[in-house]
């Protein structure tokens, strides 16, 4: 059974490849949980366990204590703002190509039928979207302009880890409201982290995400080098020079590698040879 000190009543707005996985293993753990998406068959899954559904994120904002929010499908969100916010952020310079998309997760929280339409005081607002500092901070503003708390909290982790209840959770903002919700944080996954003001931990997901994405470029490096010369793709080359050269035979393109190989270079002349790969991180605060 859930504490008595756990908000009584959770709102859950996105019920997508991560939003109902979250959703459900709130529900399984005894929460009283009321759900909202755009297309209202994702809803049933849901309902079948016993959460409740509102036709829009403002009623389930005004029905709950906390909303949790995971908008990662753009489409999810659209037609929810206001003309004159639109109007505003274009005089502003704020609308271009790389951040339209964010617009939609603004559009859930605070547009027409938004959530910030039905949240208020002694309520709770809770952004597991992986937004940009800037966007996050502008769906906080407008949460908090009326009374309610707000916290970000992007997720580290895929489908499964979502299912499994595995999630990693970077959060920042309202400290009372992480202190809050840290119960169902730890239903959905298995750590979370405390990163201070509203923008540091979209911050952080957008770093965890460029580290993962240069992991996962240079792994792929690896293993169609390993294919191209006749190896196990299991077998990983260890020294960097001798791969580089022997890509190079066979005019196979590493540019990952070859950058990483330049970084220890300069770590070396660095004196610290030595070193395992934090002498990469020394060559790269040398460089500024």
């Amino acid at each position: 059974m859930l504490a008595d000190a756990l908000p009584a009543r959770i709102g859950f707005l996105g019920l997508g490849i991560m939003g109902s996985p979250m959703a459900q293993n709130l529900v399984k753990a005894g929460c009283d949980v009321t759900v909202w998406n755009r297309t209202k068959s994702k809803c049933d899954p849901l309902i079948s366990l016993g959460a409740q559904y509102m036709p829009s994120p403002e009623e389930v904002a005004a029905s709950c204590d906390v909303t949790f929010a995971m908008l990662a499908d753009p489409e999810s969100a659209v037609r929810m703002f206001p003309f004159n916010f639109y109007y505003d952020c274009y005089h502003l310079s704020l609308i271009d190509n790389t951040r339209y998309g964010y617009f939609y997760q603004i559009d859930v929280a605070c547009g027409k039928n938004g959530a910030a339409y039905g949240i208020g005081p002694g309520k709770g607002y809770v952004d597991v979207s992986t937004v940009d500092g800037d966007t996050s901070k502008m769906i906080s503003a407008h949460i908090k302009d009326t009374g309610a708390l707000f916290l970000e909290a992007p997720v580290s982790g895929s489908k499964k880890p979502a299912e499994d209840g595995q999630l990693i959770f970077l959060t920042a903002g309202d400290k009372s409201l992480y202190d809050t919700v840290a119960p169902l944080l730890d239903i959905m996954g298995k750590s979370r982290f405390y990163l201070g003001d509203v923008g540091n931990g979209a911050a952080m997901k957008l770093v965890v995400n460029m580290i993962m994405g240069s992991m996962m470029a240079s792994f792929s490096e690896g293993i169609l080098l390993s294919e191209k010369v006749g190896l196990d793709p299991n077998v990983l080359v260890e020294d960097l020079r001798l791969a580089l050269g022997l890509a190079e035979s066979v005019s196979q393109s590493t540019p990952l590698a070859a950058a990483a190989n330049e970084l220890y270079k300069v770590a070396k002349s660095h004196g610290l040879s030595d070193q395992d790969f934090s002498a990469v991180i020394e060559a790269l605060k040398a460089k500024k």
